[in-house]
């Protein structure tokens, strides 16, 4: 795994071991951020289900102006934390253990929004459905924001339609997809 363009690019990350994770690959990686390209300049990135932190990292090193980490397990914030340091992007991060949902509330009540939320959780477990109705409650989303959602190809998106979020882009890959979602 590696950080593939930007200020980082070519340099290796490590991942946690023997942990849920699934890094999102290089293919994957290149056509997301393809897509959100006219973006990612001095935008502000929140990472949910961080993981290595390789989304995030990817965004520091193509300019975002701040990137926020957030996982519940040990092993992967320090995978984070050395990232960051072996990436020297450290100083535009900041990396919080917590479950999403919690993390959705505390970035809430200290006030921050964000251009750009990325959500990658455990597939099949309705993890994402849970952190979207909190971000519809709790708006961390800008007014021109996008959140994407990886998921398997099979996870279905319906009770977005009772929140305030629509889907706006849909792109599959296989087993997994990614989807863009912004305020109706």
């Amino acid at each position: 795994m590696r950080v593939i363009s930007g200020t980082a690019g070519r340099r290796k990350l490590v991942s946690p071991k023997g942990m849920d994770i699934r890094p999102t690959t290089d293919r994957i990686k290149e056509t997301l951020f393809n897509i959100l390209a006219p973006d990612i300049y001095e935008s502000s990135f929140l990472d949910l289900f961080a993981g290595s932190g390789g989304i995030g990292i990817e965004a520091l090193s193509r300019g975002a102006g701040s990137a926020v980490f957030v996982d519940n397990g040990m092993t992967a914030i320090n995978c984070i934390k050395e990232n960051l340091k072996v990436t020297g992007l450290e100083d535009n991060a900041e990396v919080i253990r917590a479950d999403a949902k919690t993390a959705v509330f505390s970035l809430f009540a200290k006030k921050k929004s964000f251009d750009i939320i990325f959500i990658d959780p455990p597939y099949n477990r309705e993890l994402e459905k849970e952190v979207l109705l909190e971000l519809d409650k709790y708006r961390l989303l800008k007014e021109d924001g996008v959140i994407i959602v990886e998921a398997s190809a099979s996870t279905e998106f319906d009770y977005l339609e009772d929140t305030c979020f629509a889907i706006s882009r849909e792109k599959k890959y296989g087993s997994n997809k990614h989807l863009f979602i912004a305020y109706k």
